[in-house]
């Protein structure tokens, strides 16, 4: 009986230890790219579980006036700032899987400005008006290999477009905004 005993202390302690060693990185950086657009991102660790990602990258998309004129290829520099929380990380290492490079589930809120510059052509007639957006969002993220990672994430939030003087918005300043993405990238 007393061995039994040991043995279960003995297992706990250990899988308490391992608990304890999960932890995200004190800081990683890295580039990624989706399907419309291309970002340099750092992460810092703020808690065990939490890492404060910054973000410089820009989004693009593809601007036309109607369904039959020309189309146009734009590229707008995005800001974001995003607290993670890495909920399964003990979990993973409990099943010996990699949390390097904060690779596991992660609950974020995207908060992402992105400021009245373009780069690409738009008629002259035509204002980019500068919006932020915050999307409480959920994602994965996964290493293969030593550097690279893919990332994948899903989200509904908020957008707000700052009204600029002799601009003209027919629809409403705040909306929904949707957060849909699927990256690659290289990490440092």
């Amino acid at each position: 009986m007393k061995q039994l005993f040991f043995g279960l202390a003995l297992l706990l302690f250990i899988n308490t230890t391992n608990a304890q060693d999960a932890s995200v990185e004190k800081s990683t950086y890295g580039i990624q790219t989706g399907f419309l657009g291309i970002w340099a991102h750092n992460e810092s660790k703020l808690s065990n579980s939490i890492a404060l990602r910054s973000e410089l990258g820009l989004d693009a998309g593809i601007y036309s006036e109607n369904f039959v004129g020309s189309r146009s290829f734009i590229m707008v520099p995005a800001l974001t700032l995003e607290p993670r929380w890495y909920y399964n990380l003990n979990k993973r290492v409990s099943k010996q899987r990699r949390i390097d490079g904060n690779s596991g589930n992660f609950i974020s809120i995207k908060t992402t400005y992105h400021p009245d510059m373009v780069i690409g052509s738009l008629p002259e007639y035509t204002v980019f008006i500068s919006d932020i957006t915050i999307i409480p969002t959920w994602g994965i993220r996964r290493n293969v290999g030593k550097h690279f990672t893919y990332e994948t994430g899903i989200g509904i939030g908020y957008y707000h477009l700052f009204k600029k003087d002799n601009v003209i918005i027919f629809d409403d300043r705040n909306g929904v905004a949707v957060n849909l993405h699927l990256r690659l990238g290289y990490r440092f």
